[in-house]
């Protein structure tokens, strides 16, 4: 028999999960199926996510020949004999080849320049399937005459859904009672599959094959059959908040060791990559700010990374992060100085711009001495004058204090001589 993740493989749009982007009534791609007008195109999303699927719905949708390779296996020779028979296909039967390329990027450039010339001409409609970034792994000439689709990753609840669906099939999938496996199995086998519906019903199918006899298989069971623990977490309830707060104080008390364990335990139980990154990303603003300006660049830098990359290549990139984070010196004083103005600003209200420091586009403004006695820095030593920028009300006042922690040590000895210019000028 074959598997289960082959049995249950959707075949039209409706029954595809979690790409509604992509596959929803009126989009270009349900329009293209629907009108059988497909054109070459590259789908791109991490593995199990239904790129293969979304070729075969395109191919049992339209009228076109269907032929499927994968780069791993195939070579510029199999890519001529495909592309003489779709020229006797197109000459005898009138008859138009989608040709899908499982792993396009696996292709080499000569293999990959193999499909230009067709590809242009019509011969043949490409689907090229990657899980790397297009714009690196397949060459721009081809890029720029396919489409690219970007797909998700799964989320939980697209995985718990492929789950009950093939559990209570009884066409195509397990033909059992819902209540067969129980919720908390159910929901670990989608926390492990991690976005990856191969995997998760091939999970599924594993342990029903091992406790079949059980009234009732439940998380241990589960945890036997695929050989992976459930962690203790709880994404929307106190466990989760408690790990996120161990990782940013560990991170705040500059311990690198203690801030990946608790990185790895919130991986590990199938925490959002996405939001623990935009804590980080918080965290470099708050907890470090200028004194180390590249933390907040390494942070960005991290969440691309995985982006681009995503499991597992990508996780080192937050662990990466999170050591720079750690180890980097610590001030809080530009999220102190952020709370400070906006209180003043609270208080004092919208206070008018001082005169000199106005645009005067018009002859009426500079009547009215906008702009009158502005002082150009860069027209002065070291690219600075002293002059007052702030309202008149707040005159001396100062709102950011930098501490004497890394690169903001430089900018208060900057700030310091720049202050002392100003106090000689006034006396």
């Amino acid at each position: 028999m074959r598997p289960l993740a082959d049995r249950m493989r959707p075949i039209n749009l409706d029954e595809l999960v979690g790409q509604e982007h992509l596959t929803a009534k009126g989009s270009l791609l349900q329009k293209a199926i629907e009108d059988d007008r497909v054109f070459s195109m590259i789908l791109w999303g991490p593995p199990g996510c239904g790129k293969t699927t979304l070729a075969g719905i395109i191919a049992n949708e339209t009228k076109s020949e269907f032929i499927e390779i994968s780069a791993v296996l195939s070579g510029v020779k199999d890519i001529r004999q495909i592309i003489e028979k779709a020229k006797e296909r197109r000459t005898l039967y009138k008859k138009r080849t989608l040709l899908f390329v499982d792993e396009i990027h696996r292709f080499n450039k000569a293999q990959q320049d193999a499909f230009l010339h067709h590809v242009e001409k019509g011969l043949i409609t490409l689907i090229g399937a990657t899980t790397q970034n297009p714009s690196f792994e397949v060459i721009p000439a081809l890029v720029s005459r396919c489409r690219v689709f970007t797909l998700n990753s799964l989320k939980k609840e697209n995985i718990l859904a492929i789950l009950n669906r093939a559990l209570t099939d009884s066409e195509n999938g397990l033909g059992l009672e819902k209540e067969k496996l129980s919720d908390n199995a159910c929901e670990h086998i989608a926390i492990v599959s991690d976005g990856d519906a191969r995997i998760g019903l091939t999970n599924l199918e594993t342990a029903v094959l091992h406790f079949s006899k059980q009234e009732q298989i439940r998380v241990q069971d589960v945890e036997t059959a695929i050989e992976k623990k459930s962690l203790l977490y709880d994404k929307a309830g106190e466990e989760h908040f408690n790990l996120i707060s161990a990782f940013i104080k560990s991170m705040r008390g500059s311990d690198p060791d203690a801030a990946i364990y608790w990185l790895e335990r919130m991986l590990a139980s199938g925490d959002d990559p996405y939001y623990i990154l935009r804590r980080m990303i918080r965290f470099a603003t708050e907890d470090i700010g200028m004194a180390d300006p590249g933390a907040l660049t390494m942070a960005l830098n991290a969440s691309e990374s995985f982006r681009i990359l995503g499991h597992p290549e990508g996780d080192d990139a937050i662990f990466q992060a999170t050591i720079y984070l750690a180890t980097a010196p610590k001030s809080n004083a530009v999220y102190t100085a952020h709370k400070t103005i906006k209180k003043t600003v609270q208080e004092t209200g919208y206070l008018q711009v001082p005169l000199h420091i106005r645009n005067a586009p018009t002859n009426l403004m500079k009547n009215l001495n906008y702009g009158k006695g502005y002082k150009y820095a860069h027209d002065y030593k070291d690219g600075f004058t002293p002059q007052t920028y702030l309202p008149s009300d707040l005159e001396d006042q100062r709102f950011y204090f930098p501490t004497d922690r890394g690169y903001e040590k430089t900018v208060k000895q900057r700030l310091e001589a720049w202050i002392s210019l100003k106090q000689k000028k006034d006396n």
